[in-house]
């Protein structure tokens, strides 16, 4: 896998080893810790995630069973039995992905991550354990 091309303003802020097949794993820090080394004072940090059975999304972070029942409705909405095509056996990870989003918008203002009081930015593994890696841009007032 290649990375980011620094030249255009993104940068690898973290290889994220996940530790089981499907998870929610916090971000956030590392996002915060990417605007502050863009130095983004105001605009906008786009966090992207170059894997097709990985999402991000943003979501409550203050209590875990939240993340348990995003997952376990994924996986229950999206099973892992089913008579899928791809021979790859993963399958409803892609489509879990697609369901995330590879993707997510943050606003920054006055130097500070702008999310509500209980959200958080979650990486979503769905074919783990495995390496991710974690894309952010920085887009300027």
């Amino acid at each position: 896998m290649s990375e980011a091309p620094e030249e255009d303003g993104i940068m690898v802020i973290r290889t994220v080893q996940t530790r089981s097949r499907t998870e929610l794993v916090d971000i956030t820090g590392e996002v915060e810790a990417a605007r502050r080394e863009i130095g983004l004072a105001d605009g906008l940090l786009a966090v992207y995630v170059p894997h097709t059975t990985a999402g991000v999304t943003i979501n409550e972070g203050a209590d875990p069973a939240v993340r348990r029942d995003v997952m376990e409705v994924l996986n229950h909405v999206v099973p892992w039995d089913f008579d899928y095509r791809h021979m790859e056996g993963n399958s409803p990870a892609h489509v879990k992905a697609t369901l995330t989003g590879a993707s997510v918008h943050v606003l920054v203002e006055g130097g500070r991550l702008l999310l509500g009081t209980w959200q958080r930015v979650f990486l979503c593994e769905f074919d783990g354990p495995r390496n991710r890696k974690i894309w952010v841009k920085g887009l300027g007032a």
